[in-house]
């Protein structure tokens, strides 16, 4: 519970450099979920984080694929994004504004936003999901 108030206090205290307004979901026990929330805040945004008694169900309203998953999903700009995603990759999908449910980043990649360990660093994609269920890669790190 300490972890939730301390980071909706920093996106409460947050700069609000960018126009996205961000609620992420989450399982209450996910530490890393809470990580990724302050890298999000850093960058200029505003987080509300939601504890999710049904995770699960959350995801599968949202057409979050189960070969997708990762540990949170979040509503951004009428977009789902999906587990680690960097800033960077969110604001430039709420610039260009594709058709497409989200962005995603499948698994707990070493290195993505929330998920750093010293200089270990797991080279990961960003994919794009379109609302056919294809999807293509939107950005490459590590």
């Amino acid at each position: 519970m300490r972890q939730t108030i301390l980071a909706l206090t920093l996106a409460l205290s947050g700069t609000a450099a960018q126009a996205a307004d961000i609620v992420m979901h989450r399982s209450a026990g996910c530490g890393c979920c809470l990580k990724w929330v302050e890298k999000m805040v850093e960058a200029g945004h505003e987080v509300d984080v939601v504890n999710e008694a049904d995770l699960m169900a959350f995801k599968a309203k949202h057409g979050v694929p189960m070969g997708l998953a990762s540990c949170h999903t979040s509503l951004v700009g009428g977009y789902v994004v999906e587990g680690h995603v960097p800033a960077a990759d969110i604001e430039r999908l709420l610039a260009e504004k594709p058709e497409a449910v989200g962005l995603f980043v499948p698994g707990m990649p070493m290195g993505s936003p929330g998920m750093e360990h010293g200089d270990h660093v797991q080279p990961y994609n960003v994919l794009l999901l379109k609302a056919d269920g294809t999807y293509e890669i939107w950005a490459s790190h590590g």
